[in-house]
């Protein structure tokens, strides 16, 4: 029986935007506006090299015509803040053949000098070489105190000033603020950096408002000039404006950094058993590790719509948790209140079987599951062109939706005899296919096949395989499931089948999306449950998992335990982070980062599946709550250091240096973000907005 004392749903959680009246943005002074905010991209007349880029689209210029670049071309261009991003952008305008001078807090001279760029200490210094173009690199938090520090006096007065930050309407007012009306303002952001272009730019996006650009036509040429160097670098080139873009931000970018951050707290590793998806989630994290917490929270204080993000992807974890307790509930309220013993589920029989198997593991301690039960599978067979009839086999397929033609398709294209039989008529299908189609569960029994592959939902299995007439079948045939848990399948065999029938628990890492295109090189997961010791049933089993390994499957020997907590931490956490994205109706941007783009894809390949396969993972294997609990709590956590870090500041601006409030570059130490902190901050931020007002 399950326990209620496991299911009790947490209170519910204050919303984030009921908490803040106000809009979550600190305008850089008293002096900061935001205009309304459009809803379609702004198109403006650009030379016949950039005119196509505002549709967006992308014009693609050939790295071998560009070897020769006139000295006309050349701008003298001004790096302020020479950290890793603008050390990135310096390679690259060296490249091109522009001459690039440096300033920043830290001596970056050596760096400077091994790229081929002056680097200045003094900004005074700098500012004299008059330069065409300054391009901030600085951090959000920084910009405006290192843009007021510049001596702006010593700069020609029609000087070309352009930030790259993630953030533009911040940085737009910003700029407008302080610099005087002669100077003109592009406000851009390269939508990449050091470890998501590390082959390229090309196809990339960059964003860009032109703000303020006079009409002399050397200034008009010097912009462009400037745009050209994304351009020739493959750049997708989106001109759009700011408020434009951070909208679209809010959804891509720090959504894409909000669950690479959490999934970096949940310490994700790579397993032997990694799935596609998970694939994609370990190269998130080591795409938004490397990015600091000073960029995030930037990202998050100075963009208006982030709070509305958080706040949605707060409320989808919770619906889905809501989901999956609510089927859990169901399940006990049958178990405590049906009618009948048949009315009793599949979980009541499981958690039965599974005591043995958890005794088992308990005995040996956790040491069990790291005992290298996980082995490279070779055959001889593999690397053989052809084989005899000898190697065939009869192989009935129980379970015959999406799943089940999904393998026949293989299995009837290495010339064994398949057979198929389900609940629902896919005669038409298996006719299409080569498969011999049976409605009646005895008719199949009776042609007697080497090989049972129970293709049926995790839910069904127990109903299924006990409505199969055993007494039909050979002494000896072969079962082979084929579920995504493995502890449970494998206690339902040993306890349902006779004990002379073959077992063998598997688990094919891949599916009709993930596999389209070839199995070569995908996970498949085996267990030898019980093979019987003559040879003819040893030569059976290994002619099974022959078949895959002829497809190319990377063959994974490895106890049905050792794949469930693998799994756990690998495909419930990849199906549970699809599916909450998936609740935000997430849509491609005209600003996708790459990142983004494996949210987008991590949504279409997991949207496919059913909920039951979901509330299985769940359900069936002992290891999911667990991992279902560590998310949330990492969601909470980043929560509480986004607005912990904020009560800090808003502290500091309150109580001033007589408040021992924290640094804005250090953490609070308990930054538990509780209702009365809430208060406090939302109180606070209703004192500043009435001061700017």
């Amino acid at each position: 029986m399950l326990s209620f004392s496991s299911l009790h749903l947490p209170p519910p959680k204050p919303s984030l935007l009921s908490l803040f009246p106000v809009p979550l943005c600190l305008p850089p002074s008293k002096s900061l506006i935001f205009t309304p905010r459009i809803k379609h991209m702004t198109t403006t007349t650009l030379s016949p090299l950039l005119q196509s880029s505002c549709s967006p689209s992308t014009t693609k210029a050939n790295p071998k015509n560009q070897t020769h670049i006139p000295s006309s071309y050349d701008l003298k261009i001004a790096i302020i803040g020479f950290g890793n991003y603008g050390q990135f952008l310096a390679k690259t305008l060296i490249s091109q053949g522009h001459t690039v001078l440096a300033h920043s807090r830290s001596d970056h001279s050596l760096a400077a000098k091994s790229l081929g760029v002056s680097f200045f200490l003094d900004p005074h210094d700098l500012c004299e070489r008059h330069p065409d173009v300054i391009l901030l690199c600085t951090s959000i938090i920084s910009t405006e105190k290192v843009l007021k520090s510049l001596p702006l006096q010593r700069l020609k007065r029609n000087t070309l000033f352009v930030d790259v930050l993630s953030v533009k309407e911040f940085a737009k007012n910003v700029l407008l603020d302080v610099l005087p009306h002669d100077f003109d303002i592009i406000c851009s952001h390269p939508m990449f950096g050091p470890q998501s272009a590390k082959h390229g730019w090309d196809g990339l996006c960059f964003v860009y408002e032109k703000v303020r650009i006079g009409n002399e036509e050397n200034r008009v040429n010097r912009c462009k000039k400037f745009l050209e160097i994304f351009e020739r670098e493959g750049c997708k080139m989106v001109e759009m404006s700011c408020q434009e873009h951070d909208k679209y931000a809010a959804e891509s970018q720090f959504l894409t950094h909000t669950v690479g951050r959490v999934l970096e707290m949940l310490k994700l590793e790579s397993t032997p058993i990694n799935t596609k998806g998970y694939e994609s989630l370990l190269d998130l994290v080591e795409n938004t590790s490397g990015d600091s917490f000073d960029l995030y929270y930037g990202l998050f204080m100075y963009n208006r719509n982030v709070l509305e993000m958080l706040e949605r992807l707060d409320l989808a974890f919770e619906d889905l948790r809501k989901q999956l307790f609510g089927r859990v509930h169901e399940v006990v309220r049958k178990q405590l209140f049906g009618k009948a013993e048949s009315r009793k589920v599949v979980q009541e029989n499981y958690s039965k079987g599974h005591l043995n198997g958890a005794a088992a593991l308990s005995s040996g301690s956790k040491s069990v599951r790291f005992q290298g039960s996980a082995q490279t599978y070779k055959y001889e067979a593999e690397n053989s062109s052809c084989s005899d009839d000898s190697s065939k086999l009869k192989i009935a397929i129980v379970g015959f939706g999406n799943f089940g033609q999904f393998l026949a398709k293989t299995f009837v294209q290495q010339s064994h005899s398949v057979l198929a039989y389900s609940r629902a008529n896919y005669s038409d299908a298996a006719q299409k296919l080569g498969v011999s189609y049976f409605s009646n569960a005895d008719d199949l029994c009776e042609e007697h096949p080497e090989v049972i592959v129970l293709c049926t939902s995790i839910l069904s299995t127990e109903k299924v395989l006990k409505s199969l007439p055993f007494q039909r079948l050979k002494r000896s045939t072969l079962f082979v499931d084929v579920l995504s848990v493995k502890e449970f399948p494998r206690n339902l065999f040993l306890q349902h089948l006779p004990s002379h029938f073959d077992i063998l628990c598997t688990h094919p890492m891949f599916g009709p999306e993930s596999g389209k295109t070839g199995w070569n090189q995908l996970a498949f997961v085996f267990e030898k449950v019980r093979i019987g010791s003559e040879g003819s049933r040893v030569s059976r089993c290994d002619k099974f998992l022959d078949i895959f390994a002829r497809e190319g499957c990377r063959m994974v020997e490895m106890s049905c335990a050792e794949h469930d907590w693998y799994a756990a931490g690998s495909q419930f956490i990849t199906h549970t982070m699809g599916r909450v994205l998936e609740k935000l109706g997430m849509e491609s941007t005209p600003v996708n980062t790459k990142g983004y783009e494996t949210l987008l894809n991590l949504v279409e390949n997991t949207a496919g599946d059913s909920f039951d396969l979901y509330y299985g993972l769940f359900m069936f294997n002992v290891n999911a709550m667990e991992q279902l609990e560590r998310l949330d709590l990492a969601f909470e956590s980043l929560k509480d250091q986004l607005f912990g870090r904020l009560h800090g500041v808003l502290r500091k601006q309150l109580f001033g240096s007589s408040d021992n409030s924290q640094d804005l570059s250090e953490e609070p130490s308990d930054a538990k973000f509780s209702q009365s902190s809430a208060a406090l901050v939302s109180s606070s931020l209703e004192t500043l907005n009435g001061e700017n007002n």
